[in-house]
């Protein structure tokens, strides 16, 4: 079980995170939702410990940044650099730095792991080119099988259907629903509406702090949505307020 008690993060004196405590518990996908600044990629950093915070991260009853080799990250892709010269094949392989050891070579079991991680996101056959020449889908894929060469317990996915196409949003769904399965916790930084958000046991409504949790459609009901984006939510992508609802 990942716990998350009385969380809190300041930038420059201002609270960007207030007071946020959650629990997760294995085979679980968990949706994090809310307007700009609210605090969405503030939570997935801070427990991470990349970024000072108030509080106790739990995993198992330990520290988490004890256990960090167990949490797999996937970061926006705004804050990758593109240009940066790896293959992707290299890419994935990252994640298996840490069993390798530094300036040794991979063992064939290394490459193993690489291969079936690049495999399961269809990547395998533009494993040797360079990410900066894939599409913005592709990119996101290596990143998915990075994570999953992790081998890790916890994903952490900062918008991961963002700005992909709809061939990477459903191998990206498949791959979710293996990984709860097999008992692996999720929790998903998200900016999507309507029928979508059925695809996570749980959301979370944030905007600064936490405002609502539960299942999708109790979360996204007219009354939170104006608490949390306010007239905003009006004008989002030309839609009328009713849209946001489920079919």
């Amino acid at each position: 079980m990942l716990e998350v008690e009385h969380l809190s993060v300041n930038y420059q004196r201002q609270p960007a995170l207030t007071d946020f405590s959650l629990r997760l518990v294995p085979g679980e996908m968990v949706g994090v939702v809310g307007p700009n600044g609210a605090g969405k990629s503030t939570l997935m950093k801070a427990l991470l410990g990349l970024i000072p915070y108030q509080g106790r991260v739990l995993l198992a009853g330990q520290p988490l940044q004890r256990q960090r080799q167990r949490v797999a990250y996937v970061p926006q892709r705004s804050q990758i650099d593109w240009d940066y010269p790896i293959t992707a094949w290299n890419v994935v392989m990252m994640a298996r730095t840490r069993a390798i050891g530094w300036l040794r070579s991979p063992s064939p079991l290394q490459r193993q792991i690489v291969q079936a991680a690049l495999e399961r996101v269809d990547m395998l056959s533009l494993a040797r080119r360079p990410i900066g020449q894939l599409s913005g889908g592709q990119q996101q894929r290596v990143f998915i099988a990075r994570a999953l060469a992790q081998q890790a317990d916890v994903f952490l996915l900062d918008e991961p259907f963002a700005g992909i196409d709809k061939k990477t949003e459903a191998l990206l769904v498949g791959v979710f629903a293996e990984l709860r399965a097999q008992g692996k916790t999720l929790l998903v930084c998200s900016h999507e509406w309507g029928d979508s958000l059925n695809r996570y046991d749980r959301l979370l409504l944030l905007n600064r702090h936490l405002l609502a949790e539960g299942k999708p459609r109790s979360v996204m009901t007219m009354e939170n949505i104006y608490r949390a984006y306010g007239d905003a939510s009006a004008s989002n992508n030309g839609q009328k307020p009713g849209s946001f609802f489920f079919c």
